[in-house]
């Protein structure tokens, strides 16, 4: 197997994935079609190179993962038991979250990682700050808000540690939050 191919060959697995998810039903033809979808993708485009930002820690990306998930239970049920109880009346703030990523790469998964924790929306990303202002619902009181920051810088810094490297920089600005009605 030549090194070009062995390159190209993580774009195929996740276009191969992302096609049988997308049809969410993995037939045979599915997953046939969908290899064929992405070896003729690979092949008729040309995709930039894409340098290796990321340092992978086995153990640690385990543990964000398995964290994440209980993280999604947890949240799930008191953002659903909030929508119920309070309906339109549920309380939120905009929280400014200073972020330790140090690549574009590490910065959307911050984003993604971010957004899959229901109750949390990630609404601007200062790229040139490395700032995520990001929408967080159950927001009652200003340790709440404390609380939610506490919370995403966490993980933030899970998904660093399990994937990035933290570069010496300066400090990242003082975060300021803003409460709203939802």
């Amino acid at each position: 197997m030549n090194r070009s191919l062995l390159r190209r060959l993580p774009a195929l697995l996740w276009l191969w994935l992302l096609w049988i998810l997308l049809w969410s039903t993995p037939s045979p033809l599915v997953i046939l079609g969908g290899l064929l979808v992405a070896l003729a993708v690979l092949a008729l485009s040309r995709f930039p190179r894409v340098s290796r930002q990321i340092t992978v820690r086995p153990l640690r990306l385990l543990a964000l993962c398995a964290r994440m998930a209980g993280n999604l239970v947890v949240s799930a049920t008191a953002v659903g038991w909030a929508a119920l109880r309070h309906g339109p009346r549920v309380r939120a703030a905009i929280v400014e979250l200073p972020l330790d990523a140090d690549s574009d790469l590490l910065v959307t998964l911050a984003t993604l990682l971010t957004n899959v924790s229901p109750g949390s929306l990630v609404l601007e990303i200062d790229r040139d700050r490395r700032v995520l202002y990001v929408h967080v619902l159950l927001v009652v009181a200003s340790d709440d808000v404390t609380d939610a920051r506490r919370e995403l810088l966490a993980s933030e810094r899970r998904l660093v540690a399990a994937l990035g490297r933290r570069q010496d920089t300066a400090p990242a600005a003082t975060p300021t939050s803003r409460k709203d009605d939802a």
